[in-house]
């Protein structure tokens, strides 16, 4: 079963259990505003239902509520910050915001961000960029417990690496390209195991290395004390951008990398190499504007395939998905939200059943 909540109960409720885990009033309503952005954006293993994961964090001390984004190096267009394991949608932003200015100021600007909790939808700090501009290019690795099978392997090694993109179009909505580097985001197995769903062949391995449709493998132990593994999109191709975004996310940042045994800690441990680019600055701006509008309108030329109304381009998916939940709300199943009451009910909060 689920229920319908509109998104401002969602983030009053939200802010609510965050300030009972010590959040001050400023930071619970930064990280409820953008966990709920995601559900609006059609990306629910993203939103409201981390928050049972960060109390935890929290309670573990892995999570350090109120901790700011601390910049370690500062050479020209080049940035290395520590975000001292504080909200990544806190410092996840601080860290943006500096790295655009700088952008906006030399041309272009590499930031390596270390030591970030879960940074939530990469695609938000790329459409932040866009919206100054500016073309954002995001790796991302995960410490978390290791989800994901190498290509040729039959247990989870490594997290779920997100890689982003963002490009801004003159005069029309951005090109925001944002994807876990595995067939599926580990979330959407936590969602999908909470609605009681089977998932498509060919997103799972089980404790075993057989394929399975049992998001469950990956979601809670099996009954052997294993997990199962996702798999990576796209067989060796996936594999090796998702080994990229650790080396890039996790090796040259600083943040770390995954190449121990798998504990049973909560906390989710994000390492961000960001490249910025400002195209006014590049010297090609008017022959980028109209290059890239001329190649998405000879796209959207296509004729729709069977089963498809139209060609979409990247972003366009989420963008519809806000409008409709927007107006429709946004539907919780009633697993995730007593995971909720639970994580209120941790911090002493009371959050309605």
């Amino acid at each position: 079963m689920t229920k319908i909540f509109q998104a401002s109960d969602l983030r009053e409720s939200t802010s609510a259990v965050l300030r009972g885990a010590g959040s001050s009033e400023a930071e619970a309503k930064r990280v409820s505003d953008n966990l709920v952005y995601a559900n609006l954006s059609g990306h629910d293993s993203h939103g409201i239902g981390m928050l049972p994961r960060y109390v935890d964090a929290v309670l573990e001390g892995g999570l350090k509520p109120n901790a700011s984004a601390k910049v370690l190096l500062d050479v020209g267009s080049m940035l290395t910050i520590d975000a001292q394991r504080g909200y990544g949608q806190v410092v996840g932003e601080e860290a943006m915001e500096l790295g655009i200015a700088r952008a906006q100021q030399t041309g272009s600007c590499i930031m390596a961000l270390s030591q970030a909790h879960h940074l939530g939808r990469i695609g938000h700090f790329a459409e932040m960029a866009v919206s100054r501009g500016l073309v954002a290019m995001h790796f991302v690795n995960v410490l978390s417990r290791p989800v994901v099978a190498p290509y040729g392997g039959a247990d989870g090694r490594y997290g779920t690496n997100p890689c982003c993109i963002g490009i801004p179009m003159q005069g029309r909505d951005p090109f925001v390209l944002d994807f876990a580097t595995s067939r599926v985001a580990q979330g959407k197995m936590r969602v999908a195991h909470n609605e009681g769903r089977r998932v498509e062949e060919g997103y799972l391995i089980d404790e075993f290395g057989n394929p399975t449709t049992d998001p469950g493998v990956v979601v809670v132990p099996q009954s052997n004390g294993l997990f199962g593994a996702l798999m990576a999109f796209g067989e060796h191709k996936g594999y090796g951008m998702a080994v990229a975004c650790e080396l890039l996310g996790g090796a040259l940042t600083g943040s770390g990398t995954w190449h121990r045994t798998a504990d049973a800690k909560r906390s989710v441990i994000n390492g961000m190499l960001v490249v910025l680019i400002d195209p006014a600055k590049l010297g090609t701006q008017q022959a980028f504007e109209q290059e890239a509008a001329a190649f998405v309108d000879w796209l959207r030329q296509s004729p729709p395939a069977p089963g498809s109304d139209k060609v979409r381009i990247a972003g366009e998916p989420e963008r519809e998905a806000r409008a409709s939940r927007e107006r429709d709300g946004i539907a919780v199943d009633d697993s995730t939200w007593g995971e909720i009451v639970e994580a209120g009910r941790k911090v002493g909060v009371t959050v309605a059943a």
